[in-house]
């Protein structure tokens, strides 16, 4: 079954190199623009449930501004402890000038 998905907002609203996170069915989700494309993943550090987004973009790498663990923004997955656990990342698409995002689907 293709993935469903849902428009989180205009990509006016995300400045390059900035973080927002969206609501989508009681999903907390980080989206973020990084060298011109559009990311989107869980927005919780699975080292201490710190909210991602008050991180900051580093190298392609969301970074926790708590313990400094840093996550992939392409897929998830832990790039720097104290993480271990990787997050969820989902599919992303830009249509007619809004975000769109799969909170379903699994990249």
């Amino acid at each position: 079954m293709p993935a469903e998905f849902v428009k989180v907002c205009g990509v006016s609203e995300l400045a390059e190199g900035a973080l927002k996170t969206v609501i989508i069915e009681d999903k907390v989700i980080l989206l973020a623009r990084y060298k011109g494309d559009v990311y989107a993943l869980d927005d919780v550090c699975t080292h201490d449930g710190a909210e991602l987004a008050d991180g900051d973009i580093v190298d392609g790498q969301i970074q926790c501004v708590r313990h400094g663990a840093r996550f992939d923004l392409k897929t998830g997955a832990v790039t720097r402890m104290p993480a271990i656990f990787g997050i969820s990342a989902y599919p992303v698409k830009i249509e007619d000038g809004a975000i769109l995002v799969a909170p379903n689907g699994r990249e």
